[in-house]
């Protein structure tokens, strides 16, 4: 199965919208708003493509040990869909912080290429690993997922919150709460792509 390029094409569809190099704006523009929203569709229908139709066998596969099952994967993707998103009700709770704005080093576009490109690993964090999740089931997991994302997608619809003033520190440096929300995003298609290596992998069941 060939591995998910979204990255490479973020580049051109951001210049088409106007969002590339956009970080010392304050205000949410329509455009922002539109792709936002469609990476979070994009993504969590990606996602649940990539998990779905599996038999048992298949969703426990793993490579070797170490490595995440399918369903492992889909478990991290939701757990940290949670996770993320209380760092982001949090921030947006807290004051404005625009004068945090200098630190942000990252475009848009940035921040979206650096979390899906699969070159560079990271540890999860230890409540988003896979068996501290509190997932029993694939369907609990997916049930959870589909859930959460649809707030967040109807969140980013209707907001008129300042998302460009609220700042957070994050693991690779400093963002705002837009971006905050394209992290989330390419989170799960960061993971997606795992879920896709996994069943591209030569000792995949056949069924």
């Amino acid at each position: 199965m060939i591995k998910r390029t979204m990255g490479r094409s973020l580049l051109t569809l951001l210049v088409i919208t106007g969002l590339a190099g956009t970080i010392n704006n304050s205000s949410l523009s329509k455009k922002e708003r539109k792709f936002g929203i469609f990476l979070l569709k994009d993504t969590r229908d990606d996602a649940l493509k990539s998990s779905k139709n599996l038999s048992a066998a298949q969703l426990n596969y793993k490579a070797s040990p170490d490595k995440w099952s399918v369903k492992d994967c889909m478990y991290h993707i939701a757990g940290a869909e949670k996770l993320l998103w209380t760092l982001f009700e949090n921030t947006m709770k807290s004051p404005a912080n625009p004068e945090k704005r200098v630190e942000i080093k990252f475009t848009d576009e940035q921040v979206v290429t650096m979390i899906e490109d699969r070159n560079s690993k990271f540890q999860a964090p230890e409540p988003i690993q896979p068996k501290n999740t509190g997932f029993n089931s694939l369907d609990e997991a997916v049930i959870d997922f589909k859930k959460n994302r649809g707030e967040h997608i109807k969140y980013l619809k209707n907001s008129t919150e300042d998302l460009r003033n609220h700042v957070v520190q994050l693991p690779f440096g400093y963002a705002d709460c837009y971006q905050l929300l394209l992290f989330i995003a390419a989170h799960s298609n960061r993971h997606t792509q795992q879920m896709n290596e996994v069943k591209a992998n030569t000792g995949f069941p056949a069924n």
